[in-house]
């Protein structure tokens, strides 16, 4: 079976392209989920991949999750720095969780430096803008299984 994989995309982020693009830069959301699919594919992963405004949203597929994921991507965006709530359903998830960030929220303003999120995650990626989300869909999957053999082994087995 291969391993499932769920990428959780919070507020604003259906903006992406558009807004603040000197943060973020022009690549929209449906072109990284392409590229995620994509990426999925040559990993052997199944890929859900979800965007919400709502925080109770994102909850709900986090629970989700529970019963039909092996780890988690999130870009938790805006509730990244205050959402007991999404803090609180990631600790459920027993999985691994990789924390995702298109900037490198440790070089932003004070409002943007600390992510509550982080108390749950098993790794954080920030500031390598979208191509962040492969390198967290690859982790993701190297913390659940074996990447794939077809994959040159620096990148199926890093460092030795």
């Amino acid at each position: 079976m291969a391993t499932r994989l769920m990428v959780l995309n919070g507020p604003n982020l259906n903006l992406l392209g558009e807004r603040e693009p000197d943060i973020y830069g022009t690549t929209t959301l449906a072109a990284i989920e392409a590229s995620c699919r994509d990426c999925a594919a040559v990993l052997d992963v199944e890929l859900r991949f979800h965007q919400s405004n709502h925080e109770g949203v994102l909850i709900d597929w986090i629970h989700e999750a529970r019963q039909v994921s092996d780890a988690i991507v999130i870009n938790p965006a805006g509730y990244s720095f205050g959402s007991v709530a999404l803090l609180d359903a990631l600790k459920t998830f027993e999985g691994p969780i990789v924390e995702l960030h298109i900037s490198n929220i440790h070089a932003r303003d004070e409002a943007h430096r600390h992510s509550m999120v982080s108390q749950a995650a098993t790794t954080v990626i920030c500031g390598a803008g979208v191509y962040g989300y492969i390198l967290a869909v690859q982790a993701a999957a190297r913390l659940v299984c074996e990447l794939p053999d077809a994959l040159p082994a620096p990148m199926r087995l890093g460092p030795r």
